[in-house]
């Protein structure tokens, strides 16, 4: 299907592009690797560092042939692929680690900056496959440069795996110990999810689902210094029109994304598949989700009235993009890591910004709690029932939620961590000092709750 544009909305694509900060953050190629399956580990780490080679040899070449030719920023060109405890289960080995590398070495073949699907599905339970994939979990980021995890521990209709979420508690302190000189950084490629979609393009948590083709293109888009933009200097608006001005731009940004996503598709001769319209926000001065926030009227992200605000915000981006597509999927909505936004950063460094605020933003948001940073010395125990609290968000509401903290090794409330590029830095947040031992200890399956109940 050919998109057509008229004049006007190609000037107004150049002036977001030039001066607003519009990219397009990702194009993901999903690739199933579930042919791949082999009982000896080496033979299907092979098959699947040829598989990724093969099909995705092209991604880097085409999407910045698209940047040439359409003048519009491709930031990242990524891969995801089945859940790897779904494809090294054949096989009598439990070192998944060495997949991880064969991954890591494709990933660095073919050019993109990351790979997610070192992942498990165990929101019912864990399969002998799920176990060895999770135990893996720590050597595979430290040993990796550009491998993603991910692991989903409940969902709406299944309720939440307590045991699992007991082992991540922990399995999140081994890894920020095994990349301390990193600053945990280890811990920033591995997300927990409640209610994991299938076809989300953005990393870390990007896996391709079972329910997805052999091989198919999806885009993630970001544009908050464009929705920042829209409404900028514009206080006598009331929330009615402030949502429209919304929609209208995230309608804008939306069909610039399924353009290059068709246009990658038809290039590399794969489906397409979604467009994702995220506000991923990035540490460069006007491209923080914050700073829209802070735009309707906030002295401060953070202070009352920020989670009202975020979810007019998400709410309205989700309406533009629904409008403009036929083809929105992944996460869609607005994105609040802590690292990752300017203007975040600030208001968490000045305390206008605590944890307990921020989860309490992700009831309305896309998706949880991402890229904080807490102190090096938190319990497993405590890491574990943060992830239940977002995990028990996301079952009530049925919707994705996730969870990628970091416990930065040797710091403390106030210090600063810093990651680098995208990742931006983070400052330390406080937590509760009291335990949650006696709660995670109990084990077993958080029941599913009665909106599960609704065929």
């Amino acid at each position: 299907m050919a998109l057509r544009f008229s004049a006007q909305e190609i000037v107004e694509t150049i002036r977001m592009v030039q001066m607003e900060n519009l990219d397009i953050r990702t194009i993901t190629m999903g690739i199933s690797l579930r042919d791949c399956a082999h009982p000896d580990l080496k033979v299907a780490a092979s098959r699947a560092y040829d598989k990724v080679c093969r099909l995705a040899g092209q991604l880097v070449r085409v999407g910045q042939e698209i940047e040439h030719e359409y003048g519009i920023p491709i930031i990242n060109k990524r891969i995801s692929v089945t859940p790897v405890a779904l494809v090294a289960e054949a096989s009598e080995s439990t070192e998944y680690a060495v997949f991880a590398e064969s991954l890591d070495r494709a990933a660095r073949e073919v050019g993109v900056n990351f790979l997610g699907g070192f992942s498990a599905l165990v929101h019912k339970g864990m399969t002998r496959g799920d176990q060895a994939l999770l135990a893996s979990i720590p050597e595979a980021l430290s040993s990796t440069e550009r491998v993603c995890a991910s692991v989903n521990v409940g969902t709406t209709r299944a309720g939440i795996n307590m045991d699992a979420v007991a082992q991540m508690g922990t399995i999140i302190r081994a890894t920020a110990e095994r990349t301390a000189a990193q600053g945990g950084l280890g811990c920033a490629k591995l997300v927990v999810f409640c209610n994991a979609v299938e076809d989300n393009p953005f990393m870390a948590g990007a896996f391709h689902g079972i329910g997805e083709p052999e091989c198919v293109i999806n885009v993630g888009v970001s544009g908050p210094g464009v929705v920042h933009s829209a409404i900028q200097g514009r206080p006598g608006l009331d929330f009615g029109a402030l949502a429209s001005a919304i929609k209208n731009t995230a309608f804008k940004i939306t069909r610039m994304g399924e353009l290059v996503g068709r246009a990658a598709s038809s290039k590399l001769g794969v489906q397409f598949g979604i467009v994702d319209l995220s506000l991923a926000p990035t540490p460069a001065q006007g491209d923080s989700v914050a700073r829209i926030l802070e735009e309707m009227g906030l002295e401060r992200v953070g202070t009352h009235g920020t989670t009202a605000a975020l979810a007019l915000l998400n709410d309205a981006v989700k309406k533009g993009g629904a409008m403009a597509s036929s083809h929105v999927g992944g996460l869609s909505g607005a994105f609040i890591p802590v690292s990752e936004d300017a203007a975040m950063i600030e208001a968490a460094a000045m305390g206008a910004i605590t944890f307990d605020k921020l989860e309490a933003m992700t009831c309305v948001c896309s998706v949880g709690l991402d890229m904080i940073a807490v102190p090096g010395d938190t319990p497993a125990e405590t890491l574990a029932a943060i992830i239940a609290d977002e995990a028990a968000i996301g079952m009530i509401n049925r919707k994705t939620t996730a969870v990628r903290v970091i416990p930065a090794p040797g710091k403390k409330v106030g210090d600063m961590v810093e990651f680098g590029g995208l990742l931006g830095r983070a400052p330390v947040m406080a937590l509760s000092p009291y335990s949650s031992r006696g709660f995670v200890a109990r084990g077993g399956r958080i029941p599913a709750p009665l909106q599960a109940l609704n065929n």
